[in-house]
């Protein structure tokens, strides 16, 4: 009890939040290079299909991207640091369950569960840690985030390269004294600080139409490159997206409690930074997924040297990250935005020249420069649209950045998934995405890696796209511990 008397009000209180939310960023990103390492092993020892195997990973950010939003506004009611360590016990008791599937489907349903415990982390961390700073620190602060998170991608592929060793439970079963020494933390060191919302009300038709519009868009891009795009369930799958997205946008407009506020757009520097932090996730997300069965299917390596062999990404990260942070907080963050999706875009542009057998130089420099323009993106966007919104709808807008960039990460697997498995046999495909590649010869192979290239440029051109984005919004510079706008 002392400690939580003397720590109540105390100046480094703001550093006690930043490590709680480090410890959930570290999970959640340490979680997800673990899981994408061991798919091959997963597809072999529950032998799934292909689209089980992706959706493995896709229900999950499906599940976290929706909820997201009504998360933040359940932590906006009820307090954030209740939602927080919610979140943390519920991701403990969903990698358990995962750990003893026994099939494809019914891992799939753990990983349902595992993505509402990681909405309410998702959805916290960056209000808790935008309550406790200062504005012109704040980017300081996301960009550590950011910088713990990318820890998180260096040790989780070679974490679950080793885990996959031992068996492929330890995948999840790893995760659960981690998520719980988290719940234990939050109880321990964070407080509420945060006004409470006045509205009330959840926005359950918002959240029924989003999940199944976009679980039938997503649905319908992962599989029309397996089955062909007059499949009926892709058919039915896009039919589903044109139909409830449009309507999801109309019931958020007219909506009493919405779950997606669409008056925070109304801030062109929250809109345009929104648009960019889509389309970020939109153009990176799936090179990790594909770079996992490039370096354990053509390039023949096993989950260990594969997960080693991504590290370059995480580590470019790691060092732009807080240095883009620190230099967001006293200069200004538009720049540097663009600047960083320019930097990823090159590298992308790079990866086009890489074949089943390049010496691994190529992809380490290639991977390299991705990480480094992500880093210099993440920390001072995020650090600009935090810091236009006042602290009640925190928890909100914390999630409306969650969900766009989780729903560019989303469709950025779905489509990725099916530009590189269309026109390739499908015996080859599976061997592909087991790890067995052995018997293929370059012939073989040419099909998935001229399609990994396509996918590559498709990626890069997004990229651009970003940069162009995040021109188009205001200036912005820091007055004591208020953001201000400039014209552009």
């Amino acid at each position: 009890m002392r400690f939580l008397t003397t720590r109540r009000h105390s100046p480094h209180y703001k550093w006690w939040v930043l490590s709680c939310t480090s410890l959930g960023m570290l999970l959640a990103t340490i979680n997800s290079g673990t899981l994408i390492i061991a798919l091959p092993d997963l597809e072999r020892e529950l032998h799934t299909t292909l689209l089980q195997l992706v959706w493995v990973i896709l229900v999950y950010m499906i599940v976290s991207t929706v909820l997201v939003l009504t998360a933040g506004r359940l932590s906006d009611l009820f307090g954030r640091k209740t939602a927080y360590v919610l979140g943390f016990l519920v991701f403990a008791l969903a990698s358990l369950g995962a750990g003893f599937a026994s099939s494809g489907t019914e891992l799939i349903v753990w990983r349902i569960l595992q993505g509402i415990g990681g909405a309410f982390l998702f959805a916290n961390a960056a209000a808790l840690v935008t309550d406790a700073f200062p504005r012109r620190q704040l980017g300081l602060a996301m960009g550590t985030n950011t910088m713990v998170a990318a820890v998180g991608l260096v040790i989780g592929p070679v974490l679950g390269g080793a885990l996959v060793a031992i068996a492929w439970p330890w995948v999840f079963w790893f995760n659960v004294p981690f998520a719980l020494v988290g719940s234990l933390w939050g109880l321990l060191v964070l407080e509420e600080r945060s006004g409470r919302s006045g509205e009330r009300g959840l926005d359950l038709v918002g959240v029924a139409t989003y999940v199944v519009g976009l679980t039938g868009l997503v649905l319908a891009l992962s599989k029309g490159g397996l089955s062909g795009w007059t499949n009926s369930l892709v058919i039915g799958g896009l039919a589903l997206a044109v139909v409830l997205l449009p309507i999801f946008v109309l019931v958020e407009h007219r909506g009493r409690a919405p779950m997606l506020d669409l008056g925070l757009f109304e801030d062109r520097l929250f809109s345009a930074a929104s648009a960019a932090a889509f389309l970020n996730g939109l153009s990176r997300f799936a090179l990790m997924f594909l770079f996992v069965f490039y370096f354990q299917g053509p390039q023949g390596q096993s989950p260990i040297m594969a997960g080693l062999e991504l590290a370059p990404m995480a580590i470019g990260m790691l060092v732009a990250s807080p240095l883009a942070g620190a230099y967001a907080d006293r200069r200004g963050s538009r720049g540097l935005a663009a600047l960083g999706m320019l930097v990823s875009a090159a590298g992308l542009a790079g990866m086009t020249m890489l074949q089943a057998h390049t010496a691994y130089v190529w992809s380490a420099v290639w991977l390299t420069l991705v990480g480094i323009g992500s880093g210099m993106f993440n920390s001072p966007n995020t650090a600009a649209m935090m810091g236009v919104v006042p602290m009640h709808r925190r928890g909100v807008a914390a999630g409306a950045r969650v969900m766009l960039q989780n729903t560019g990460a989303v469709i950025s697997i779905a489509f990725v998934m099916a530009i590189v498995t269309a026109a390739v046999p499908k015996d080859v495909l599976f061997k592909i995405f087991s790890g067995l590649t052995s018997g293929l010869s370059n012939k073989q192979l040419q099909p998935f890696i001229s399609n990994m290239h396509l996918a590559l440029w498709v990626l890069a051109a997004i990229s651009l796209l970003g940069a162009a984005i995040s021109l188009l919004r205001p200036k912005h510079v820091h007055v004591d511990d208020v953001i201000l706008q400039e014209a552009a």
